[in-house]
């Protein structure tokens, strides 16, 4: 073998991963030394991934963009696989339902922008853009609330279904949803903070908040014959193994029994591999629990504090390369859709959550409701950085409720997943996308306000906090 730089095949990976991580470490930089840039409150990995986009369209670096778009799909099934191999903190019976109704919060949030999106591309398909893919408005919800790893995913589906530039279009999308929870949450918080209406949270609060440890009770060593790194890293991959070799098998298998079948599912089996390596992840996470008590396995192997840190790097990475690989050529053509999707998606995703976030978070309303705009318009990161300004040592339960919201996302979100990949099929599909959409939002927002208000801290229910009054912000 050629060790030199000839060998593109042997030093292409390194130079790619060498331009992500300089960005990363630029970006750090200028967040830190520039006051402008720190208060926008944009993640640093949305700042490195537009730094190297600007880059790339200045001709002063290269990017593979099948290495980055593979970094992408990858990123995020190792991300969440490394989420889900977490050891479950067990909550209350109320602190559940909670994460329950915020599962439901984030699922209708889904669906008010798939429903927004679908009107504006089958508005436009049937009136001054005829060739426009009419499942197109279906990536709105994909970019603003999943990000840009389902952006990614379902905009190269679509792409091979007849979207032309579907790929950009949805990654543009779900970079226009971070300057979303970026600038327009700043906004926001300059409405709420106008006046000096923000103070710290109330003596009612509760203190408890998440804290991942290095060294938890009856954890395998730090140092052993093996680093505890390293078998975390190991879990990850062996489930992600796991979750290809059954995809794999499944797909030759529905192939085999049902060509037709295979055409629609394979698609979606691949596209939403991380749903499997997820569900794979938590039945390890379960097995290894069994073992402990049946007393065959004597220590515990996964480290919460190594695996967020797993999951945010994998994360960070499936998010650069995902902006930079955005090639604004695929959108030509396509600007109307995308300026009025993205004014869309801010505003309906807005107002949505006022609406419901108050019959969830009675007693910390703007705190979930700020957090719960930053998640779903942008990620997690950007939920909690925007919480972090209205309440900085995270005393309320809003910012966990992102993160067991989420889990219950997941499972009430598959019906979503499945109108995804309906939608495309034909015209008749897609008006029955957005009824059924319509009928699902419908259902879980009767739910959400069925369930009642959250109840307080102590119990009892509390209305909505008064030290920020409701005047600091827009009516609707």
């Amino acid at each position: 073998m050629a060790y030199s730089a000839a060998n593109t095949a042997l030093w292409n990976v390194i130079e790619q991963l060498g331009l992500i991580a300089g960005a990363i470490l630029l970006a750090n930089f200028l967040r830190a030394k520039l006051g402008f840039v720190r208060k926008s409150l944009m993640p640093i990995a949305v700042m490195a991934g537009f730094l190297l986009l600007i880059l790339k369209y200045a001709g002063l670096v290269k990017l593979d963009a099948a290495f980055m778009e593979m970094l992408v799909y990858h990123g995020i099934a190792l991300g969440f696989i490394a989420m889900s191999l977490r050891v479950a903190d067990r909550g209350t019976a109320a602190e559940k339902l909670t994460g329950l109704k915020s599962g439901a919060v984030i699922v209708s949030t889904y669906l008010i922008q798939g429903v927004a999106g679908l009107i504006i591309s089958l508005g436009l398909a049937y009136t001054v853009m005829p060739g426009m893919f009419k499942a197109a408005g279906l990536l709105l919800p994909m970019g603003f609330g999943q990000g840009p790893g389902q952006a990614n995913n379902v905009g190269s589906s679509y792409e091979a279904l007849g979207f032309a530039g579907g790929r950009s279009f949805g990654l543009s999308i779900a970079a226009a949803g971070y300057l979303c929870a970026c600038v327009v949450g700043v906004i926001l918080l300059n409405l709420l903070s106008r006046g000096g209406k923000l103070s710290a949270p109330g003596a009612g609060a509760d203190e408890r908040h998440e804290e991942s440890f290095f060294q938890d009770r009856n954890e395998i060593p730090i140092s052993d014959s093996v680093d505890k790194l390293s078998v975390q890293i190991a879990m990850v991959l062996l489930v992600y193994l796991a979750a290809y070799l059954l995809t794999k098998w499944l797909t030759a298998g529905i192939a085999a029994l049902s060509p037709g079948l295979a055409g629609t599912v394979n698609t979606l089996l691949w596209g939403f591999n991380f749903i499997l390596g997820s569900a794979l992840a938590i039945l390890l996470r379960a097995l290894l629990e069994w073992g402990k008590r049946k007393k065959i396995i004597m220590r515990q192997y996964q480290n919460n504090y190594l695996l967020n840190r797993i999951s945010g790097f994998f994360f960070d990475i499936m998010i650069v390369a995902g902006i930079a690989s955005i090639n604004i050529e695929d959108l030509s053509g396509l600007w109307l859709p995308f300026g009025l999707m993205a004014a869309a998606g801010g505003i309906v995703t807005w107002y949505h959550l006022k609406f419901v976030c108050r019959a969830v978070y009675g007693g910390y309303y703007y705190e979930g409701l700020i957090s719960m705009y930053g998640m779903l318009t942008g990620t997690i990161s950007s939920g909690v950085l925007l919480l972090r300004e209205l309440d900085p040592e995270l005393r309320t339960p809003a910012a966990s409720n992102l993160v067991s919201g989420s889990s219950f996302g997941i499972i009430l979100g598959a019906p979503v997943l499945a109108l995804v990949g309906l939608a495309p099929k034909s015209a008749l599909l897609c008006w029955l996308t957005l009824a059924l959409a319509a009928l699902y939002l419908a259902l879980l927002v009767l739910t959400i306000f069925r369930l009642g208000r959250k109840r307080g801290w102590g119990g009892r229910a509390q209305p909505p906090s008064d030290r920020l009054r409701p005047t600091a912000f827009p009516r609707g």
